[in-house]
């Protein structure tokens, strides 16, 4: 792994999810869709992404569903970080449409810092 952005922490969380594989796709998916956007995290960020990743892949894989939530309470998330998050949820399928609003905070907290 020679992408920078998949530190030793990075790959600590990915040798410990539940679905390395699906999670390392998602994450690549993620980094792709960020740099196209010129949002960088800073090694946090990535850290506390690939973790709540892996948690979206393994909700994916058992259908749980993550709890509603209101999307107003997301109304000053920026258009382009909800269309990242969504088109992640897109590529992990089987995933509730609230998994767009939880995961944009990563990407308009990085696009912002």
């Amino acid at each position: 792994m020679d992408d920078p952005w998949i530190t030793a922490d990075v790959q600590a969380i990915l040798a410990k999810a539940k679905h390395p594989a699906a999670t390392l796709t998602a994450l690549n998916f993620a980094i792709k869709r960020m740099r196209a956007a010129q949002i960088e995290p800073t090694e946090l960020q990535l850290v506390i992404l690939t973790n709540h990743i892996a948690e979206m892949v393994t909700r994916s894989v058992t259908g749980e569903p993550l709890a509603a939530v209101d999307p107003q309470m997301f109304a000053e998330v920026s258009p382009e970080a909800i269309q990242i998050a969504a088109d992640l949820v897109t590529k992990i399928g089987n995933l509730a449409d609230s998994e767009k609003y939880v995961a944009s905070i990563h990407f308009e907290t990085a696009k912002n810092k």
